[in-house]
């Protein structure tokens, strides 16, 4: 469950990346947000994927949708909403170049996703699914996450993990980038 933002040619130079986590990371979390009218902003999140834009690093959004799996709302769903959020970062001139989420989930009432999926985090999948389909240089890259699966997927693949814990996002990244 991939929504690619650009294309990418196998010669490219290598680059780093952010993957940032969805819910409670770029937005405020409300469990299984899939509406647009109910998505708000964390402070400072358009700001650092410009940021993290203008560093020349990847951005990407990794997320788990559960609420797929549990009957909430459905996959166009994910990707109307991913679309809008993909519209309101390019009128600031910042983009997310790819999204990744997994629907499934081992409790789930969808018959289809109900299952174990090595994408779901903590589990790394859609992490190294995105290190083989861009030139990433993972030696620099990291994870930012809201909880403690989002550090355990990052450190699964080999990244460091950061825990952000609320207050403004574009603060919070700059240090790492800097430091990148």
């Amino acid at each position: 469950m991939s929504r690619d933002r650009e294309s990418t040619a196998i010669n490219q130079v290598l680059r780093p990346a952010v993957f940032f986590d969805r819910d409670g990371v770029l937005n405020v979390d409300s469990d299984y947000l899939f509406e647009i009218d109910k998505f708000l902003w964390i402070d400072g999140a358009i700001e650092a994927v410009k940021a993290v834009n203008d560093a020349g690093y990847f951005a990407f959004v990794i997320t788990n949708q559960s609420g797929v799996a549990r009957g909430f709302y459905q996959e166009t769903d994910v990707d109307r909403l991913h679309d809008w959020m993909a519209e309101q970062l390019a009128a600031r001139d910042a983009r997310i170049d790819a999204f990744e989420y997994c629907p499934f989930h081992p409790d789930g009432l969808v018959e289809r996703y109900r299952r174990i999926s090595d994408r779901r985090k903590p589990q790394p999948g859609m992490i190294t699914d995105l290190l083989k389909k861009f030139p990433v240089d993972a030696s620099k890259s990291f994870v930012i996450g809201d909880r403690s699966s989002d550090v355990e997927a990052a450190r699964a693949a080999g990244l460091p993990g950061h825990v952000f814990a609320g207050g403004n996002l574009r603060d919070f990244i700059l240090p790492l980038l800097a430091n990148g």
